[in-house]
C-alpha cells in the first residue's frame, strides 16, 4: 500500500472531530493499511485518519518498534504528569514542551470487532492522548501555555 500524504494545518480536516466507524468495510480495512503503512517509519509515533484527510475515529501508531492501530478509540483513563517536547506532522519541524498525562488508556476495536485496550506511560501515553485530541479535531499547538502557544503560532506563520 501507498504511504500517504500528511495533510497540515492550516488543513480544515484537522479540526474536524472525526465520525465513528459504524461498520467495517472494505474502505475502513483500506484505511487501516494505509495508517499502518504510513506511520510505520522512523521518528513517526502515532497517525490519526484526519491527517490523512479521513474524518474517521481510527489512528495508527509506531511505538518501540510495535505498529497496530485502533477504530473508535476512547480516551479512558488519565493520570500523572508528564512535561516534554512534542511535535506533530500536521505541524512539521515545530517542537514545543506540552504537559500531558504520564499514564493512558485508550479502548476501542479492531478490524474484527473485538475489544483493543492500549495504555502505557512516557511516550505511549502521551501518543494514545496525541492521536485522540486529534480524533476530537485538536492539535498539541492547542494544549500549549498562552505565551508558548503565540510563539509557536508566529513560527508557524513564518514557516508559510
Amino acid at each position: 500500500m501507498p504511504i500517504r500524504e500528511i495533510r497540515v494545518i492550516p488543513d480544515p480536516v484537522l479540526r474536524t472531530v472525526c465520525d465513528q466507524i459504524s461498520t467495517i468495510t472494505p474502505a475502513v480495512r483500506h484505511l487501516v493499511q494505509d495508517l499502518v503503512d504510513t506511520v510505520d517509519d522512523p521518528g513517526r509515533a502515532g497517525l490519526s485518519a484526519n491527517q490523512i484527510g479521513i474524518s474517521l475515529r481510527a489512528f495508527s501508531y509506531n511505538i518501540e518498534g510495535k505498529v497496530g492501530y485502533v477504530l473508535n478509540p476512547v480516551l479512558e483513563e488519565t493520570s500523572g504528569e508528564q512535561d516534554g517536547e512534542e511535535g506533530c506532522l500536521s505541524v512539521p519541524g515545530l517542537w514545543y514542551p506540552t504537559r500531558r498525562a504520564d499514564y493512558a488508556r485508550v479502548r476501542g476495536i479492531d478490524l474484527d470487532g473485538h475489544t483493543v485496550v492500549l495504555e502505557g506511560r512516557g511516550i505511549m501515553g502521551r501518543m494514545l492522548q496525541h492521536e485522540c485530541d486529534h480524533l476530537d479535531g485538536h492539535v498539541y499547538l492547542d494544549r500549549l501555555e498562552k505565551d508558548v502557544r503565540r510563539k509557536a503560532m508566529r513560527e508557524l506563520r513564518g514557516a508559510r
